[in-house]
């Protein structure tokens, strides 16, 4: 694992307290919505942002991806070196915040971001860094809650700010041609902390190839 000398703060040390427990957070198996479109990754590296615990990381990496997962919270990554480890494959780790993390332009066949909940200035910081840091053909993946989400009450922020609608994604992503792009409602099983129906939205963007 590398670290990034990022500070302590809440955020991060709540974070920190949640990986702790001994169960995995959000299960060990992969986001759905990443499962049904990881055949529209290119052969690659991939990038993991706000990794948490590994599953989505580790099980990219048992399909063949170079794979680095980022999260500010230490105790998540030592859990997905951990699963990493117990599947056999191997992942690189990141401890940084992406408020100062540097997302390399061109350098990621795939950028992936399950629920990675950003205030709305950061969320457009990183995510048109994500679509600068795909290579030619690579592909955006996201999955979040929308803020229709409070009112079911499983799982995600309870800040409507921190809550992603389409159309802000859609211009965060400008200069990418969205293949997927739909809000829907879900029934989402992962871990203890995220189980029930749920209103998500759903991206897959995609910067052109070139030549």
């Amino acid at each position: 694992m590398t670290d990034s000398g990022t500070p302590a703060s809440p955020e991060r040390a709540f974070w920190e307290r949640r990986y702790s427990e001994s169960a995995y957070a959000y299960g060990t198996k992969p986001n759905g919505f990443l499962v049904e479109v990881a055949d529209r990754i290119p052969p690659g590296p991939v990038l993991c942002l706000a990794e948490g615990e590994g599953r989505n990381a580790v099980w990219l990496a048992g399909r063949g991806h170079a794979v680095t997962a980022v999260d500010a919270a230490a105790a998540g990554l030592d859990k997905a070196e951990a699963l990493a480890h117990a599947r056999a494959v191997h992942i690189e780790t990141v401890a940084a915040d992406l408020a100062s993390f540097t997302i390399e332009p061109k350098a990621w066949s795939g950028i992936v971001a399950i629920f990675a909940h950003l205030p709305p200035l950061l969320r457009r910081s990183v995510h048109r860094a994500a679509a600068l840091g795909l290579s030619s053909g690579g592909v955006f993946v996201l999955e979040a809650f929308t803020p229709r989400q409070l009112a079911f009450g499983t799982g995600g922020p309870q800040k409507p700010e921190l809550l992603y609608t389409l159309d802000e994604l859609r211009n965060d992503l400008t200069g990418l041609d969205l293949e997927v792009g739909r809000e829907l409602e879900r029934d989402v099983v992962e871990g203890r902390y995220h189980t029930g129906r749920a209103a998500v939205v759903q991206v897959l963007a995609r910067r052109a190839p070139t030549g």
